[in-house]
């Protein structure tokens, strides 16, 4: 379908603003952009508490976020892991998400500020991210979280994430998880599917800058085709938690999130797969400018409420 209304004006004013690609910039010239476009999002709600903590890491500790969005003493949890192409991205960038999705949804949010690409590569992200969430489940008791009721989140890079995790999980044992969202999802170190040909550019994320957070995220190519790195390969995706997957049709991602919903299905996992029509890559947290956005949110929230200890 065409492109959302409200998406074509975004879509307008970010080439206005004629932002330099990340693809063309250093790491940390990325790092800088994101968090300044993340400062005109919209206005946090009010929560009632969020604190933050430092955690034991496979390396240095870990700093995490902790939002909760009632006074109930024991709440079920989602461990939300950012976006950013594993390379930019932190607590900050996705503060205002973390909120909204702790307030619509009733659950508490454990944000974690994993290590980042090229300073860490692959799979020190996804460790410091399995880390934190087996320390969610180890200390629910002490944080007022529901150890039966342990979602993980997270948004493009962050749902590549996400989806390791739940097969890290899976495979390491030792930690049991209720739910997987996964949001326009990172799943497949391959660059030649329809989506990717269809929205190469023009739609705000970009081929190149998914091959330039590959080529940052990797120590060797052939990392990319490992399961923990490419969600999508792996043999076996049986025994997997329940999933909500999110996909956006003007997204190279596209096809990548759709596959690893049906093969998902296929495992006998149940999975929720919605399609954004009209919409573009990271649409999820412009709750400010687009009302899709915002249906999305409760989208995500009315999945949670759903989940069963």
């Amino acid at each position: 379908m065409p492109l959302d209304p409200q998406t074509r004006v975004l879509l307008a004013q970010m080439a206005k603003a004629n932002l330099t690609p990340y693809e063309a910039m250093t790491p940390q010239e990325a790092r800088r952009q994101m968090a300044l476009g993340s400062c005109f999002l919209e206005r946090a709600p009010e929560i009632f508490a969020w604190e933050d903590r430092q955690i034991p890491g496979p390396q240095d500790s870990i700093r995490i976020r902790i939002y909760r969005p009632s006074s109930a003493a024991v709440l079920p949890v989602v461990v939300f892991l950012h976006g950013g192409g594993w390379v930019m991205g932190s607590i900050e960038t996705h503060d205002v998400y973390c909120r909204q999705l702790a307030h619509a949804s009733g659950w508490a949010v454990v944000s974690v500020d994993y290590r980042l690409a090229p300073e860490h590569k692959f799979p020190a992200g996804l460790e410091d991210a399995l880390a934190a969430t087996r320390w969610v489940a180890e200390q629910a008791d002490e944080i007022g979280v529901d150890q039966r009721r342990i979602a993980v989140a997270g948004d493009s890079a962050g749902g590549n994430l996400a989806a390791a995790v739940a097969l890290l999980a899976r495979d390491r044992g030792g930690l049991r998880l209720a739910f997987q969202v996964l949001l326009y999802p990172v799943l497949d170190y391959y660059f030649d599917t329809p989506s990717y040909r269809e929205n190469a550019t023009g739609y705000h994320l970009t081929r190149a800058a998914m091959i330039w957070s590959w080529r940052h995220y990797l120590n060797r190519q052939q990392d990319g085709h490992l399961p923990y790195a490419s969600p999508l390969r792996a043999d076996d995706l049986s025994g997997l938690p329940a999933a909500l997957i999110m996909t956006a049709e003007y997204d190279p991602l596209r096809d990548e999130g759709e596959a690893y919903a049906q093969r998902l299905g296929a495992a006998g996992v149940p999975v929720m797969l919605r399609r954004y029509d009209g919409l573009i890559h990271g649409f999820a947290r412009r709750t400010n400018v687009l009302a899709r956005a915002r249906d999305a949110l409760q989208d995500v929230a009315g999945a949670l409420r759903n989940v069963g200890g």
